[in-house]
């Protein structure tokens, strides 16, 4: 299964496929967002720095499993 049947599904519609779109869209501005705080900022929302770099490391197609199909 390639990521792309994660979000284009046979049955799908556009609508569906746009919110799919906008939501890699977001997950991906939200990685880049959280590369960028220091360590003051990490430690007032609870994450390490270790766990904040692994997670901006991450691909785009690597979604949280609960948005799979």
């Amino acid at each position: 299964m390639s990521a792309l049947d994660l979000f284009y599904p046979a049955r799908t519609t556009s609508s569906q496929r746009n919110l799919s779109i906008f939501s890699l869209l977001t997950l991906h501005r939200s990685r880049r967002a959280l590369a960028q705080l220091d360590a003051r900022q990490l430690a007032d929302v609870g994450i390490s720095e270790q766990n904040a770099r692994a997670e901006a490391a991450q691909p785009v197609w690597n979604v949280p499993k609960n948005w799979r199909i």
